[in-house]
């Protein structure tokens, strides 16, 4: 794989993982799980544009990581906006 696939790969992989932790699907570096879902969708886009603009000039390989990715996370960001917002409840002490 020449220099070019393997960055445009890495750029795959980061808006991949990020999406996945603006899903809540994973902790972010600070080891915390948030959802934005806003930012997923753009993330989502974004790929979507990479794809578009990239046709032709990537291997099929590299297409069909980009094919899989775009359809995980479309998955994903669909049942997610399905479900309810998790709201926080604090715990009252037992004592009370």
């Amino acid at each position: 794989m020449e220099k070019n696939d393997q960055l445009f790969m890495q750029l795959l992989y980061m808006f991949h993982t990020s999406a996945m932790q603006g899903l809540g699907k994973m902790a972010d570096p600070t080891g915390k799980v948030n959802r934005n879902l806003e930012y997923v969708s753009q993330t989502i886009d974004l790929m979507e544009m990479l794809k578009d603009k990239t046709k032709g000039n990537i291997s099929e390989d590299i297409e069909e990581v980009l094919d899989g990715m775009l359809s995980e996370l479309r998955l994903n960001y669909v049942d997610e906006k399905t479900k309810p917002e998790e709201k926080k409840v604090e715990e009252k002490p037992k004592d009370e």
